[in-house]
């Protein structure tokens, strides 16, 4: 064989056998399932690889709520549902087709997908910031297709190995990298009282690592009382606080008095949610820290004085990096068990069903999963 088939042939050795799939929505709101690339044949040809990349067959994969709110709302923020569009980030899977040039991953291994492809020459990128890189290819933001696929090609640099985790365990990697970037940039420490605002995955994941990190005393808070008695199942030694309709500064006092009277050092907002960022900056305390995770409208009104007066940090994050390996050796080592967070499977077919149920807050849902077994 020449030097120039060697640089184009793959190595092969899994034989995929079912047609390639994806969970599609478009600018009108529909949510369907249909063909995907690559196609069967390319994957079985191992023709559509290309150098650094390898073919992955995706087992499980997590619904984000940015998921749902692409299919819903058509839109987080600059980032538009503009044509048919594949959902999904939260994946992982096995190698089952490698390129000549990827050394360090073979067939059979078993991967979770970080989902960012980056340019590698912008200043975010050459600072080991790639969260911020200016040319990202992340995947499910439009008008990049999704990993809600059979089959995958990606490159082998951000497939990360994970042994014998289960697929289920690997595909929640990616909202617990979410939060492991929330725990390094907020600088929570042992014994910080931290208030999580929002009971949802991100929130409870959150919520394991401070249990982890020994923060306390733990309050989180969130309006819906099945959440809550989730997250006190969760973290038994967590203060659970419903939210109820009242001023912002209210809130704030509501909250301190969850506490037992004492104000938190960090808030984790994991809502996006005005009132709640609003909230969380009544109850920390003088000097402390509001730490966003999550995502909410363009333009916010908050207690800038109480801010300023209080010398208050706000403080927001945008994805994660250098988070999986950190992710993989804590949920090896048991210091995280994400085990309980996946109250829902559906079949790759059933898709639809799946984001139903996500969508729905009386299914009483945390994380869906979606599944591609042979």
């Amino acid at each position: 064989m020449s030097p120039s088939a060697i640089d184009i042939l793959p190595t092969t050795m899994e034989k995929a056998t079912k047609a390639n799939i994806g969970v599609y929505t478009n600018p009108n709101h529909d949510l369907w399932v249909a063909e995907a690339e690559p196609s069967l044949e390319s994957v079985q040809n191992g023709d559509g690889l290309k150098p650094g990349e390898v073919t992955v067959g995706i087992k499980s994969t997590g619904i984000c709520g940015s998921d749902v709110h692409f299919w819903h709302a058509g839109c987080i923020g600059p980032m538009i549902v503009e044509d048919t569009h594949i959902l999904g980030h939260e994946s992982a899977g096995v190698i089952i087709a490698t390129h000549p040039s990827v050394e360090h991953l073979k067939v059979g291994d078993r991967v979770a997908i970080e989902p960012n492809v980056i340019c590698n020459e912008c200043e975010p990128c050459l600072t080991g910031r790639y969260n911020g890189c200016e040319k990202v290819l992340f995947l499910s933001t439009p008008p990049v297709p999704g990993l809600l696929r059979r089959y995958v090609n990606h490159p082998a640099v951000w497939c990360h190995k994970i042994g014998d985790m289960s697929f289920e365990d690997g595909a929640c990697l990616e909202p617990l990298s979410v939060s492991l970037a929330c725990m390094q940039r907020s600088g929570v420490r042992l014994g910080d009282p931290v208030l999580i605002c929002g009971a949802g995955p991100i929130g409870l994941i959150t919520l394991l690592c401070c249990q982890a990190a020994g923060a306390c005393p733990l309050v989180i808070t969130d309006i819906d009382e099945g959440r809550l008695a989730f997250a006190k199942k969760l973290v038994p030694s967590v203060v659970t606080h419903k939210v109820e309709r009242m001023s912002a500064e209210e809130g704030g006092k509501a909250i301190v008095a969850a506490f037992g009277g004492i104000e938190p050092a960090v808030a984790l907002e994991c809502t996006g949610v005005e009132s709640s960022v609003s909230s969380a900056i009544w109850a920390v305390k003088f000097g402390g820290k509001v730490f966003v995770v999550g995502v909410g409208k363009n333009e916010m009104t908050i207690p800038f004085m109480r801010l300023s007066v209080r010398e208050i940090d706000l403080q927001f994050q945008y994805r994660y990096c250098n988070t999986w390996p950190r992710a993989i050796r804590l949920v090896q080592a048991g210091i995280i068990d994400l085990k309980k967070l996946v109250t829902h499977r559906f079949q790759l077919e059933d898709a639809v069903k799946a984001f139903e149920t996500a969508a729905d807050p009386k299914t009483g849902a945390i994380k869906v999963q979606i599944k591609s077994e042979d």
